[in-house]
């Protein structure tokens, strides 16, 4: 393994046997080798372990822990890591041959930047495959790019999906790691990158080199809404009441948090979050949504998703 690659790629597992031999497959057929692989096996209770380990090249490292949730496993990947960027990809997601190449690219325009991150495809289905929808930027425009609004440019899709990102290392000591009293894909990535947003500058390549599997049948995201600590807003209080774009796309997330509240019947929640939001920074659907009664709101859902899985046709309350 070389001392010092460019890239540490940290992969967290937990129970992924499905998915995790097509990721790990994916870093190794990529067209930009300067890498290691750190794999972290956060408690699995399946054959993870065997199928990680049927992979004989030297580049991946193998860290079996027990069950402490995504955010501890990537801080200590952080922590073993020995390349200048750190690259993230989850288990059951899924890199083209062209990723890591592009990524390096960005950093050899724009090596002083914070984080690096490329265009990606959200896949619903076999049949049901949308490129990410970034507010005012192509996202299949094939450049790369200094993002100049982070915040503005996310309020339709994130243009920080962690496994299309890469980090300077350097960041870390800086702006800290991810904040490990999130759990449950509740927001800590989207924590780490408003936090890595606010001091320095995000570079966008919108080069299409990822696919987010929403099909994947364990997702941490999919875990029921009141298992969840979601992320505190209020240490963002003072950059709030002078960036309205940090506003705006702060409360996009309150809206989306105050509906999967309603939808599980939390209602108290529900309205804590709602009367957070400044209504100017949402549309017209999205004020139509927090208004509706729940059992309105879980009917919309469903039928989204029908038309999303069986029409291959996108419907989205932030567009």
């Amino acid at each position: 393994m070389k001392v010092n690659p460019l890239f540490s790629i940290i992969i967290p597992v937990f129970n992924k046997e499905d998915t995790i031999y097509n990721t790990l497959t994916s870093v190794l057929e990529q067209d930009f080798n300067d890498y290691e692989i750190i794999v972290i096996n956060d408690g699995s209770t399946d054959n993870c372990e065997n199928i990680i380990l049927g992979f004989k090249d030297h580049r991946i490292q193998y860290i079996s822990t027990e069950n402490n949730g995504v955010s501890k496993a990537r801080n200590l990947g952080i922590k073993k890591a020995n390349g200048k960027l750190i690259a993230f990809l989850d288990a059951d997601d899924y890199w083209y041959p062209n990723h890591l190449e592009v990524l390096s690219k960005s950093f050899q325009k724009f090596p002083d930047a914070g984080l690096y991150t490329t265009s990606y495809e959200k896949r619903f289905n076999h049949k049901s495959t949308f490129t990410a929808n970034f507010n005012n930027i192509n996202a299949e425009s094939n450049i790369i790019m200094i993002v100049e609004d982070f915040f503005e440019s996310s309020t339709i899709d994130a243009i920080a999906w962690t496994s299309a990102c890469a980090v300077s290392k350097k960041v870390f000591d800086t702006i800290g790691v991810f904040d490990t009293s999130i759990t449950h894909g509740a927001g800590e990535d989207t924590d780490l990158w408003i936090r890595i947003a606010l001091k320095y500058n995000v570079i966008l390549a919108t080069f299409i080199t990822a696919t987010y599997h929403l099909d994947a049948n364990n997702r941490i995201s999919n875990t029921n809404t009141l298992e969840r600590s979601f992320m505190d807003f209020g240490k963002f209080a003072e950059e709030e009441e002078t960036n309205q774009s940090l506003k705006k796309y702060l409360d996009q997330n309150r809206y989306a948090i105050s509906l999967l509240y309603k939808s599980a019947g939390d209602y108290e929640t529900a309205k804590k979050y709602k009367n957070e939001i400044d209504y100017k920074n949402l549309n017209t659907k999205q004020r139509i949504l927090l208004l509706v009664p729940r059992s309105i709101l879980n009917f919309l859902k469903m039928i989204r998703y029908k038309f999303i899985v069986t029409a291959n046709f996108k419907l989205s309350a932030f567009e």
